[in-house]
Order: C-alpha cells, then sequence, then structure tokens
C-alpha cells in the first residue's frame, strides 16, 4: 500500500461530548429546536475540544487544473475557459471572487495543472505538477510520483495557511471536464455502477452523458480498480481533486475545519476518506449539488449537506455560503442566552424548565 509520510489524524474530542451536548441543551430554546445547527455547533467544538470554539482567518482554496479526457468529448465546454477563469477569479470576478468578499474569506487560487502559464501574482499559488493530467481512456492520468507530488503540494499549501493562524479551510475548484474524473472516483472506490455516478456536469445532452458514461466505463476497465487508494486516484484522478485530498488530509491532521463544495471537491474528500477515515470527522458538506453523483457521494461519508439551494456552479461558491451557517451555529454555543441567564424557569413543575 502506498503511504504518505508524517500524517496521523486523531479522533475528536469525544470525551468533551456531553458537556457540549449539555451547554447546547441549556440554551434558551426546546431542546433541537435549532436542529442541524446545533449539530454543527457540536462537531467545531469537538474538533477543537473546547465548549468555546473560535473560527480564525478562513481561506478559500480554489485549485485549478486541466484534463486531457476533454479529448473524448466528455465536456461541452472548451478548455481554455479553466485558465481564462482562474484568471478572473485572481481579479476577484466570477462567483467564488465575489461569494469570498461577501463572506470574509481570504481566497487563493491554486495552479495545480492549468494548461497555461500565469503570471505572479499575490492570490496565485503555483502547485502545478503538469499541463493537465492525461487521457485516461489511453493511460493512467497521473503517475504515481505525479499523483504523490499533488498530495504533497495540498498537505504543503494547508500547512502553510495553518502557520498563518487559520483554523477554517473551504474547497472549490476550477477545471473543464474534471466531472469525469470526480465521476470515474465515485464509481472506483464505491463499487457503484458508473451510469449512477455520471451527470451531465456543466450542460451535456443525453447522448453526450450516455457518452461519456461509456468512456469511463471502458476507462476503468482499461486499468482496473486496485485495492490501493492512491493507485486508483493516480489512475482516474485529477490534479485538482489529488491536491485537495491532500490539503484536506493535512487539515484534519492539523484539527482545522474543512468546508467542501459540491461534486468535484466532494470526490478528493471521498478519496481522502479512502486513505484514511477519519478525514470526514473534520468536513462540513456546504450543500446538495445538482449533480446526481453528489448525493451518492454525501451518503457514502455519512455527510448532510447544510444547504439545498440548487447550485452547480463549484469554484467553492457553496462553502462560501455555507460558512454563514457554520459561523452563526459557533456563534449560538458562544453566545446564546442560556435558560439561568434569562431567567427562564417553569415554576409551575417543581422549577423544571419547559423544553
Amino acid at each position: 500500500m502506498i503511504k504518505l509520510d508524517n500524517l496521523t489524524i486523531k479522533p475528536l474530542y469525544l470525551e468533551l461530548e456531553k458537556d457540549i451536548q449539555y451547554k447546547i441543551d441549556q440554551k434558551a430554546k426546546p431542546v433541537g429546536s435549532l436542529g442541524q445547527m446545533e449539530a454543527m455547533a457540536k462537531q467545531v467544538a469537538l474538533i477543537q475540544g473546547t465548549l468555546t470554539p473560535e473560527l480564525r482567518k478562513p481561506v478559500m482554496l480554489t485549485v485549478a487544473s486541466d484534463h486531457n479526457i476533454c479529448e473524448e468529448g466528455v465536456s461541452p465546454c472548451p478548455v481554455e475557459i479553466t485558465w481564462q477563469q482562474c484568471l478572473n477569479f485572481l481579479n476577484g470576478g466570477g462567483g467564488i471572487g465575489l461569494f469570498s468578499r461577501v463572506y470574509g474569506f481570504d481566497l487563493r487560487v491554486v495552479d495545480a495543472g492549468v494548461n497555461f502559464d500565469f503570471k505572479p501574482h499575490p492570490k496565485l499559488i503555483n502547485a502545478k505538477v503538469r499541463k493537465g493530467t492525461r487521457n485516461f481512456l489511453k493511460e493512467p492520468a497521473m503517475t504515481i510520483a505525479e499523483c504523490m507530488q499533488a498530495l504533497s503540494n495540498g498537505r504543503e499549501i494547508v500547512a502553510n495557511i495553518a502557520e498563518e493562524g487559520s483554523n477554517v479551510v473551504a474547497f472549490g475548484e476550477m477545471g473543464i471536464g474534471n466531472t469525469s474524473p470526480a465521476s470515474a472516483l465515485l464509481s472506483v472506490y464505491t463499487g457503484m455502477d458508473i451510469e449512477q455516478a455520471v451527470g451531465p456536469g456543466s450542460g451535456l445532452t443525453p447522448e453526450g452523458v450516455l457518452n461519456k458514461a461509456q468512456v469511463l466505463k471502458n476507462a476503468i476497465a482499461k486499468h482496473g480498480v486496485s485495492d490501493d487508494a492512491i493507485m486508483n486516484l493516480a489512475r482516474f484522478g485529477g490534479l485538482e481533486i489529488a491536491t485537495i485530498a491532500g490539503a484536506m488530509l493535512e487539515a484534519a491532521s492539523r484539527r482545522m475545519l474543512i468546508i467542501t463544495d459540491g461534486f468535484i471537491t466532494t470526490s478528493a474528500l471521498l478519496a481522502a476518506h479512502a486513505i484514511d477515515p477519519l478525514v470526514v470527522d473534520y468536513a462540513f458538506f456546504s450543500h446538495q449539488s445538482k449533480e446526481q453523483g453528489h448525493k451518492k457521494m454525501v451518503d457514502y461519508l455519512g455527510g448532510e449537506p447544510i444547504l439545498d439551494l440548487g447550485f452547480r456552479l463549484g469554484e467553492g461558491t457553496g462553502s462560501a455560503v455555507a460558512y454563514s451557517v457554520i459561523k452563526g451555529a459557533v456563534a449560538m454555543l458562544n453566545e446564546m442566552t442560556s435558560f439561568d441567564e434569562a431567567a427562564i424557569y417553569n415554576t409551575a413543575n417543581d422549577g423544571i424548565r419547559i423544553v
């Protein structure tokens, strides 16, 4: 089995679970009445090991790469959009440029494998392994060395932002054709039929979806499914997916919050989970994408999406919007008045509160 060096993800601070739950239940509200927000507050507290968690310097990593599987007609969009959108993001444009400003993220655009030579920019992280993955219908998308480099790059990026004081990292992506590797990874890691994993991506016709499914089925048949998680990632993944997977593993090892976006970033979590299942305990699933495989990924990982707004843009937009709810959950735990503070009692029933 291929291993990552110096990676240790520890379990959550479960010894605090009862105390955290008691604090939540003593807020001036009926027990459980804030639903999923209560569960989010508890998860943050369990990650940080404190009854008074805090969120510091959230960073948005929008990771980009190109994909030569596009040669097989799996996307209706020209591949040049990848680098053009990256420039747009660096200039503060696009959905993620806007939402990063609105929701307080420090946006960094990561070039993991874009087929373009970017000029230096203060918000650009150069983590290019090569200019796009190979056409994995014909050969593995990455060599093992390239896949390991992408995983290592992701880890290094998160280590650096942690050293800057961040304890929240959200993920987005950009890469024309990247629903194909995401679909292949869903099938490979879960054993799901490829037809259940494939969707229209950025606008394929029904005939295009059928072609995409056949291309991916043929690719999986050609290379086979390995018992090794990293081998599968190298055969069928994307450089942005591998970079994000490494970043997620490093974030979990540092007890940081991980916020996923849609189908592509969740496929990276799927890969990270195959490497170390404990990573999922640190993850928040921002929203339910319209891509059919996304729900299957989230269900497989045991997650619960925070939002369902019909998003299918990517870039990290769902991650950014959902962060506002996570902030509210933490504020509830830290700042909402308790029954004692509000002096609310049910004196008609021996002083027991009605909850």
